[in-house]
């Protein structure tokens, strides 16, 4: 064969150059066209990671086992105690760190009370125990002697009783709350249980300090 010109080799080589390049270019163009459409099915891509992180974790949450149950149907009273000695505060209480703290403690477990009033129907459970024995002052509820006091009082005595009688019922929600912890298995309680001890463990000393100065 005759070797072609020089001239002629090179409008040659830009040809198939050109060529390769408007092919490379529409392979380019369906690739791009197919991550757009498959974009959320590729591992490792964050729209995809986060629908699979939410599927996750709604199934998490429906997990649970008999410690949570139990947690949750005696914390809901237990909770509906401390806000109502927290009430009584209201007209009855002298010092403003008192009041301060019965008005946190409604803010705080009125919605822990719903919220475990939800897992519980959504589980199927009952949302109350009706008489249980052991819910006594060995967990920190109060007697109906103990609350009927309580009302009975104003000023410095009732700011007196309120904190002794509100740590004692804090110490009995922690302790509910670090069984929880070990035996639980639902999440969303487990981490109530946490928030509670960390949350109650602090207002414990600080009603303690309020005792130590009345």
């Amino acid at each position: 064969m005759h070797a072609l010109p020089h001239t002629l080799r090179r409008k040659s080589t830009r040809r198939v150059t050109a060529v390769g390049i408007a092919a490379a270019g529409a392979l380019l163009l369906a690739a791009c066209g197919g991550d757009g459409d498959d974009m959320g099915n590729m591992p490792g891509m964050d729209h995809g990671s986060g629908k699979s992180s939410a599927t996750a974790s709604a199934s998490a949450s429906t997990e649970f086992n008999d410690a949570d149950v139990t947690f949750a149907q005696m914390m809901i009273p237990h909770h509906q105690q401390a806000i109502e000695m927290a009430k009584l505060a209201d007209g009855r209480a002298s010092d403003s760190e008192i009041k301060d703290i019965a008005s946190k403690i409604e803010k705080a477990q009125d919605p822990e009370i719903n919220t475990m009033t939800g897992w519980l129907q959504s589980w199927g459970k009952p949302t109350a125990m009706g008489d249980m024995p052991g819910m006594d002052m060995g967990d920190g509820t109060m007697s109906d002697k103990d609350m009927k006091e309580l009302e009975a009082m104003k000023g410095s005595e009732f700011d007196t009783m309120f904190a002794k009688m509100m740590i004692k019922h804090h110490q009995g929600a922690i302790s509910m709350a670090k069984d929880e912890q070990t035996n639980g298995r639902n999440a969303d309680a487990k981490k109530m249980a946490s928030d509670i001890v960390t949350g109650q463990s602090a207002e414990v000393k600080q009603l303690q300090s309020v005792l130590d100065r009345l």
